[in-house]
């Protein structure tokens, strides 16, 4: 295939990469407002989608140049290791999707490049400094959005202390502000990562000399994201807003307030992170500060052992897609 052919394919697979993810993840922005009445859930994600797609304008691209070019080696690898990564990140997604499991698209997008580039080129491919900047973003960020959450939510009952029930009224309000912030640090890091993709693609057909990022893969990418943001996957709502235990406005507020922060302060770092991870340890961070008990916590390990098994199980997935990406492209010519 020629290099213009081969692009129109990566497009497309990174279109639906994009779109997978923000079906996946817009529960993570949107579960608990709904969970806490303030928002119907079509106004939610509505709200969720027009902020998902400001956010990568907003905040620049170093998540963008972390995935793309801190992670691997753009010139030791081929078109087919960036087709596999993102096929076996997109089939995580559909698949965790369909059963309701809030796991992890950046561990599925970072196990799924790692494990095609390792298979293609060797572990010579992957670069140690990048390595250790994602792995320390990804495991640390859940800490912080848990730890942000129990604060935020201390220091929130404190000012309410003598509080009427209308405070509630005004926590709701309120969190169509932290949605709305929640909403565009999402997009400032999940569309950026399939941008570093695209760039990447570019580097290996030869169409650009050097790790770039171009405006036209910023909208494409911040589109299809918001796009399936505004489709909403309303199982993994149920799993957020639901099951870890009866969330009120106070929850909501307090949680999404953290879950931006963490966000948002990774983002501008350049640290790709989970918002699924976040917002879940962040939920469960504003209910412990309040009682522990009431938090449950067997909903919470079936999310874990979800989110501990994404890197490998993609990882070992984008294998043999790789073989299967590479024999298609020879009989394409």
């Amino acid at each position: 295939m020629s290099p213009p052919t081969l692009l129109l394919v990566l497009l497309a697979v990174a279109v639906v990469f994009d779109f997978l993810n923000g079906v996946h993840d817009s529960a993570d922005v949107v579960a608990t407002i709904i969970a806490a009445r303030a928002m119907s859930a079509r106004g939610a994600l509505t709200l969720a989608a027009l902020a998902t797609l400001a956010g990568p304008f907003l905040f620049g691209v170093a998540v963008a140049e972390t995935v793309g070019a801190g992670l691997v080696l753009p010139q030791s690898i081929t078109i087919a290791v960036v087709l596999a990564a993102l096929l076996a990140a997109g089939l995580c997604n559909a698949v965790t999707w369909f059963f309701g499991i809030p796991v992890s698209s950046s561990h599925a997008l970072i196990g799924g490049l790692g494990g095609a580039a390792a298979i293609a080129a060797g572990p010579a491919a992957i670069q140690p400094q990048g390595l250790w900047k994602v792995a320390a973003a990804l495991l640390a960020s859940p800490i912080l959005g848990f730890l942000a959450a129990l604060a935020t939510m201390q220091a929130t009952r404190w000012l309410l202390r003598n509080a009427t029930p209308r405070a509630n009224v005004a926590l709701s309000r309120a969190q169509v502000l932290t949605a709305a912030a929640l909403a565009m640090s999402h997009g400032a890091n999940d569309a950026q990562r399939t941008v570093g993709m695209i760039a990447l693609g570019l580097v290996t057909l030869g169409l650009t000399p050097a790790f770039v990022v171009p405006w036209w893969a910023v909208v494409l990418s911040a589109s299809a994201i918001a796009l399936g943001t505004a489709v909403g996957g309303r199982r993994i709502i149920r799993t957020l807003g639901v099951r870890l235990y009866r969330i009120r406005p106070i929850h909501s507020f307090t949680s999404q307030t953290a879950s931006a922060a963490v966000i948002l302060g990774m983002s501008l770092a350049g640290g790709p992170v989970s918002t699924t991870q976040v917002t879940s340890l962040a939920i469960v961070g504003a209910g412990a500060a309040e009682r522990k008990s009431q938090v449950r916590w067997s909903a919470l390990g079936e999310i874990v052992v979800a989110w501990i098994l994404t890197l490998p199980a993609t990882m070992l997935l984008a294998v043999p897609l790789y073989y299967l990406v590479e024999a298609a492209l020879a009989r394409g010519g």
